[in-house]
């Protein structure tokens, strides 16, 4: 009996030591669970960053607003800038000869007409000979002629003799006119004369290729010089067969060239292929630059964007996103308030969702409300990102 109760007092021990234990861990747990959702809160807090006026300067940063970007209903597409037939030249001599003069260098702008260079030329001397002698003989065959005529007329000589007169007279006046072709050809006015033949420019435009130099021997029809006009470029882009029912005429083409400060530049759709390309998917779609800027020249490879919808949303320039911890933020300077430094920024970092990215500009969705005059950093957050110090005990301003 006395075991009996022993055992019952032992049993009944144990129970309650237990029952306090998981008491007890029940508390830790439910404080640890606190402290963990608070470091969380605590983590998911904006922070804030300060920089003095030689910091903001030296960083270079720029503020500015969100912008309405046209980012979505895009086609996203690859081509090349192009030139017309008829803004390219090839000048080449319709006469054979020696270069004596090379009157522009590469790159000068020349305008249709001017002479580039001169050639001394043997058939150019003959020609202007040949010119002078049949122009000579018309005069004396139009003289025989009418002395014929009126001969003939009084049954003087005969009729042989006056058909043979206007055979005469009507193949050196063929002739004549050949000649006086071939010399506009080569770019001598009949009746004129000249010791060197001139090369003129064919089209107002650029010097693109001089393959001669003083000197050259050159034959007819031979490469002297290559003219490009680039007032008349425009890109000639590749569209897949899926794409095409999308794509019209006057539709907004947006690109942008690392040589010019990736600047954004605009094109309109002005004429649609009507085949594929050979080897390829592909149907070539043209598009007048709005806007032609010095430096485009043919042959430059493009990445660009075909509008097909009038659709737009908040986006701000890739520089002003910043990644941290797996999420996306920005910068946005905190309006004035009482006990700030006048030469002192402050910055309030806000996180952000992204989505669509193309040229040079992100959509963005803030995750809290920002006022409409709001100034974000749109340049140089990451090295105000690199200045941040994490807020500490919940208070006021980093420094």
């Amino acid at each position: 009996m006395n075991k009996s109760i022993i055992y019952l007092v032992f049993a009944l021990s144990f129970t309650l030591w237990n029952c306090k234990g998981n008491t007890q861990d029940d508390h830790t747990d439910h404080e640890s669970n606190q402290e963990s959702t608070s470091a969380k809160k605590e983590e998911s807090q904006n922070k804030e960053v300060e920089l003095n006026q030689i910091q903001f300067k030296a960083a270079n940063i720029k503020l500015g607003a969100l912008q309405k970007k046209n980012l979505s209903d895009i086609i996203r597409v690859n081509g090349q800038t192009e030139l017309p037939a008829q803004s390219q030249a090839e000048v080449s001599s319709f006469l054979s000869g020696t270069v004596t003069q090379i009157m522009v260098n590469l790159g000068d702008k020349v305008k249709k007409g001017q002479v580039i260079a001169l050639i001394d030329s043997p058939e150019f001397i003959q020609l202007q000979e040949e010119y002078q002698i049949s122009k000579n003989t018309l005069e004396y065959l139009e003289l025989e002629y009418k002395r014929q005529q009126t001969l003939r007329a009084e049954n003087v000589n005969s009729e042989k003799v006056y058909q043979k007169t206007k055979s005469d007279l009507n193949i050196e006046r063929a002739k004549f006119q050949s000649l006086s072709n071939r010399l506009k050809l080569v770019n001598l006015q009949p009746g004129a004369s000249a010791t060197s033949l001139r090369i003129l420019a064919p089209i107002s435009g650029n010097i693109a290729t001089i393959p001669v130099k003083i000197g050259s021997n050159i034959s007819q029809g031979q490469s002297l010089f290559t003219l490009v006009d680039n007032s008349q470029i425009h890109l000639d882009l590749m569209v897949y067969e899926k794409d095409l029912p999308n794509i019209q005429v006057g539709q907004k083409v947006s690109f942008n060239l690392t040589n010019i400060n990736k600047s954004e530049i605009t094109a309109t759709i002005f004429s649609i292929g009507k085949s594929f390309e050979a080897g390829t998917k592909t149907v070539i779609v043209h598009a007048n630059i709005n806007e032609i800027n010095e430096n485009l020249i043919p042959g430059l490879y493009v990445n660009a964007l075909i509008h097909i919808g009038e659709s737009t949303v908040d986006a701000l320039p890739n520089d002003a996103i910043v990644k941290a911890d797996g999420r996306e933020f920005v910068f946005v300077l905190e309006q004035e308030e009482a006990g700030l430094k006048a030469d002192h920024f402050h910055f309030q970092r806000i996180e952000v969702k992204t989505g669509v990215s193309e040229l040079g500009y992100t959509q963005v969705t803030l995750m809290e409300k920002l006022p409409g005059d709001a100034q974000i950093a749109i340049q140089g957050a990451y090295y105000i990102q690199s200045h941040l110090i994490k807020n500490e005990g919940g208070g006021g301003h980093a420094h």
